[in-house]
């Protein structure tokens, strides 16, 4: 029985640093893209719009990447299938065994 509370502890905290991984990456995407505005908007000329297509690539792209991320965090089924990690663990696992013998 210890031995089943020690794995489901062990994959709890996998999941929550995964989480916390998620977040961190949230917090940088809105810090450096608001730096990134004000840099934009502090070297603008006078009459100048600041809606123009250049000053939106880094939050754009940065974001599709902050999404998948965020999905394989939350929704890991619907990115890499159901029971991805047990697969490739026991793929992995199966193998070394077999490499072992060679």
């Amino acid at each position: 029985m210890e031995n089943l509370d020690e794995i489901k502890y062990q994959e709890a905290l996998k999941k929550v640093k995964r989480i916390k991984g998620f977040y961190t990456h949230a917090i940088v995407y809105v810090v450096i893209n608001v730096m990134i505005v004000i840099v934009n908007i502090q070297h603008l000329d006078k009459g100048e719009s600041y809606v123009k297509l250049e000053n939106f690539f880094t939050a754009f792209f940065w974001g599709i990447g902050l999404v998948t991320h965020g999905l394989s965090v939350f929704l890991p089924g619907m990115v890499m299938g159901k029971n991805w990690e047990e697969r490739k663990i026991k793929e992995l696992m199966d193998k070394e065994k077999n490499n072992k013998w060679e």
